[in-house]
């Protein structure tokens, strides 16, 4: 069940619709403003990231002992 509103509403949206050119499509000021936004919203992603990125250390830590992951290997045994 609608209410009166909505029902108002789409009264109105049906008018607007019979004023345009049903040729020509556009996205108009409204498919600007959403674009802009997204692509706000990437450009503050990709700050951050870059931020958190530079944070990260990619040097690897000394195993303790000194030891090395071939060391560690035993060696096949020959008979």
């Amino acid at each position: 069940m609608m209410s009166a509103t909505s029902t108002l509403a789409l009264t109105h949206f049906v008018t607007l619709a019979d004023s345009f050119d049903k040729d020509k499509v556009t996205p108009g000021v409204l498919g600007f403003i959403v674009f802009a936004v997204i692509g706000g919203a990437v450009w503050l992603l990709m700050k951050s990231m870059n931020k958190h990125m530079r944070k990260v250390d990619f040097e690897e830590a000394p195993e303790e002992g000194g030891t090395t992951a071939s060391a560690t290997v035993p060696k096949p045994k020959t008979s």
